[in-house]
Order: structure tokens, then C-alpha cells, then sequence
């Protein structure tokens, strides 16, 4: 399995940089359809495939074509990557929670390549980030209009 998550998201990692949200969220969802569509693959690998689907299906609701977009770059990555790309593109598609969920498919599909840092994720313009299990963080940005 390793080889389909490195063939789609091997090209960052190769070249020394870590990937966009946007990119990580393909890569997942291009090496999970390719993986829950085996018969042998494990139950929690297409559970985790299918929470992902769920979850950015969820995000795009307000988009009628991001449900056929997602379906179809199911039956034919290569194909609709790009689509997909411009599709998670949009403002609020790819937030904390679609990347953690991206990563724990990943994690599952390539242990060894998680574990090197494979699936790092740079974020530029936010102003506050949690990383890890179980935190709880009270943020207040310009003042909190107090």
C-alpha cells in the first residue's frame, strides 16, 4: 500500500517539502479510494475513507458539484485531481479537522512514511494552531471585543 500513497503524494515529500492542505487532502482521498476498493483492505482503513468523504462532503454542502466531483475522482483520481484540487480550494473545505482526518488515513495506508514526517502540513496565514490529542485551547485574536 505504500506504494499508491507514495506514487500520489511522493512528489513533495521527494523534492524535500511538506504539503498544502489541499494536497494532503487529495493524496488521501486518491490512495484511500484506491485502497477501499481491494477486498482485502482493512475495515477501519474504509471506515477512515469513507469519515473523510463524509466529512468534506459536509464542508462543501453548499456546493452542488463537489458531491459529483468527489464521487467521480473516486472512480478515476488521475482523472478529477485537479477538479478536486479547485473544489477543496474554495474558503472553509479544508480545515483543522479534513486535515486531521486526511493524516489518520494516511497513517494507516503508510505507518512507516507518517512516521517520517511524510504528511506535514505547512499553514500560512492563521493566526492560531493546536496540534495533538485532547487539547484544549482558549484563543482571543484583536481584543475578543472586550
Amino acid at each position: 500500500m505504500r506504494e499508491i500513497v507514495g506514487a500520489v503524494a511522493g512528489l513533495n515529500y521527494k523534492c524535500g517539502r511538506v504539503m498544502d492542505p489541499v494536497s494532503l487532502v487529495v493524496a488521501a482521498l486518491a490512495a484511500g479510494a484506491a485502497a477501499a476498493a481491494k477486498d482485502t483492505a482493512a475495515q477501519v482503513v474504509k471506515d477512515a475513507y469513507e469519515g473523510l468523504k463524509s466529512l468534506v462532503r459536509r464542508k462543501a454542502a453548499g456546493d452542488p458539484d463537489a458531491a459529483e466531483v468527489l464521487d467521480r475522482h473516486e472512480d478515476s483520481p488521475a482523472a478529477w485531481d485537479e477538479q478536486l484540487r479547485r473544489t477543496l480550494d474554495a474558503p472553509d473545505r479544508v480545515d483543522h479537522e479534513v486535515v486531521l482526518s486526511a493524516q489518520r488515513l494516511l497513517a494507516l495506508l503508510d505507518a512507516a512514511g507518517s512516521q517520517e514526517g511524510k504528511y506535514q502540513v505547512t499553514v500560512t496565514g492563521g493566526k492560531g494552531a493546536v496540534i495533538g490529542d485532547h487539547a484544549q485551547v482558549e484563543i482571543t485574536f484583536d481584543g475578543g471585543g472586550e
